[in-house]
């Protein structure tokens, strides 16, 4: 279990305006530039409201230069490791790899595919919000780019994590609609607890979920396509079967590769088994898994 908030740096709007607090070991953290330039960006997502203009961010050269080596350096791994459905979607959305796209552009790549689109995030979304928007085929987004100096590193999610790989799972019409289904659990859930166990299960699903493809182990987890890292590494994981009630329960430290990840047989047993498990989820579900786990 892993509270969201530990993922994002956490945002303050005062008298001196807004304010993305950088943890102490940040690879932008002694960069006054790159602090201001978090400021600028946080600020533009939460000045938007719905109903309004995407808010576009002007990229500097060093951003853009980070897209283009994060694109260029994961192309190959994707083609190796990554499960064909997002291959395919790689093409289908067609994203520039030669500058960073607006969140208006990937949502007008998403809506003829999937129906779903972007919309911008300051950094921690709540997690009822987070989920619930998937319900609505909303993604909350954020538009930041990680610091110049580690471009194949982020201590938390940034625009590339959220369009390489959320963007292009979105892209596939039955990927889009497991997410779909876990906005809807989410929005089922009337408790803390049955919304941390969705939360859980996404993690270990649609972040960092692998499955066996053509006699390989292959990712389609957003987290694991992202990582030029972590997709290098995925299969010496401990790789479990499918089991919805250990992913809602197991310990886990998100600062570190994940060392369980959980193996669906095919696409096709992931996309019945993952979406059944959220198209039934709610706040008995806990306690559902843990009797049928004490039983078994």
């Amino acid at each position: 279990m892993f509270e969201e908030a530990q993922l994002y740096s956490p945002v303050t709007r005062g008298e001196d305006g807004v304010t993305v607090h950088l943890a102490d070991d940040h690879p932008g953290v002694n960069d006054p530039a790159y602090r201001e330039r978090r400021n600028e960006i946080a600020a533009a997502a939460l000045d938007w409201s719905p109903g309004q203009p995407m808010p576009r961010i002007d990229y500097t050269e060093p951003e853009q230069e980070v897209w283009r080596t994060v694109c260029r350096e994961l192309a190959p791994k994707h083609e190796r490791y990554a499960c064909r459905a997002f291959r395919d979607a790689l093409i289908a959305l067609d994203l520039p790899t030669d500058r960073i796209p607006q969140l208006d552009q990937v949502t007008a790549g998403l809506q003829p595919l999937t129906g779903f689109e972007y919309v911008p995030a300051a950094g921690i979304v709540p997690l009822d919000e987070f989920y619930g928007s998937l319900a609505d085929k909303r993604f909350h987004s954020t538009q930041y780019v990680r610091h110049h100096d580690a471009p194949l590193y982020t201590p938390e999610p940034d625009l590339i994590h959220e369009v390489i790989g959320h963007g292009h799972l979105l892209a596939d019409p039955q990927i889009a609609e497991v997410n779909r289904l876990a906005g809807e659990a989410a929005r089922r859930c009337e408790t803390d607890a049955g919304l941390q166990f969705v939360a859980d299960v996404f993690w270990f699903t649609i972040e960092f979920g692998v499955l066996w493809e053509d006699g390989a182990l292959r990712a389609y987890g957003a987290g694991i396509l992202s990582s030029y890292g972590e997709i290098e590494e995925f299969r010496g994981m401990d790789i479990r079967p499918l089991d919805f009630h250990q992913m809602g329960t197991i310990e886990y430290d998100i600062t570190h590769y994940q060392p369980v990840l959980f193996g669906a047989d095919s696409f096709n047993h992931m996309i019945e088994a993952v979406g059944g498990f959220f198209a039934t989820a709610d706040d008995d579900t806990p306690a559902r898994l843990e009797r049928k786990h004490a039983t078994a």
